[in-house]
């Protein structure tokens, strides 16, 4: 007997199974997740550099072809990013979708490890963090003070208000920027140093072995 023959015979059973399956698929439907875009994006890892004083120029030589190169030969890397500005070298690195976003970290840890003895000895250590799906900056915090200048409101954020967001449950990364740094320039003068025998890496040398950062 087959469904059709059932429902002409037995019009009233028909309407009950009808009825329960409508108000079976009405539920389901309340209480589907539903999404406008899927969770789909590819997993990605970033990687951060600050090379202090340096040019756009020669970060990118310096630094972010060398990291490039370390991590082209990651298992799974579709594609890979960068862009290079004064005093800071950004890498992307994108892989295939179903890469373990962990793992991929670790690895791309590891490979920016082997490359630290080839770079400057200025580069701050790189910043290698995971990028998910949805981790877009949300929120943005504005900071003033009428008895602190910039390089006060800079260095109270070093010290305590970064670390203590980076402790919030969620929060993938903390960034700043419009702050201040101290910082000393020195101007040579060249004739009283060619006679004097003295050259630009000396003066360098010598800031050097003062601890002057």
């Amino acid at each position: 007997m087959i469904l059709s023959d059932l429902s002409v015979r037995r019009p009233v059973l028909a309407s009950v199974l009808s009825l329960v399956i409508l108000t079976l698929g009405i539920v389901g439907l309340q209480r589907l997740s539903m999404r406008e875009l899927p969770d789909i994006d590819s997993p990605r890892v970033s990687i951060s550099t600050s090379y202090p004083g340096a040019a756009a120029s020669v970060g990118e030589t310096r630094v972010t072809q060398l990291i490039e190169n370390q991590i082209s030969g990651i298992d799974g890397v579709r594609t890979i990013s960068s862009s290079t500005s004064d005093g800071r070298s950004s890498i992307d690195v994108e892989f295939v979708l179903g890469r373990d976003l962990d793992s991929a970290a670790n690895d791309v840890r590891d490979r920016v490890g082997r490359v630290l003895d080839r770079l400057p000895e200025e580069v701050d250590p790189p910043e290698v963090s995971k990028v998910q799906s949805g981790s877009d900056t949300v929120f943005w915090m504005s900071l003033a003070s009428p008895v602190r200048d910039a390089l006060e409101l800079t260095d109270y954020i070093d010290r305590y208000l970064a670390d203590q967001f980076s402790n919030v449950e969620g929060v993938a990364q903390i960034r700043y920027g419009g702050g201040s740094r101290y910082a000393m320039r020195v101007w040579l003068d060249r004739v009283k140093m060619a006679s004097t025998g003295v050259t630009a890496g000396d003066v360098e040398a010598a800031l050097r072995r003062e601890n002057v950062e």
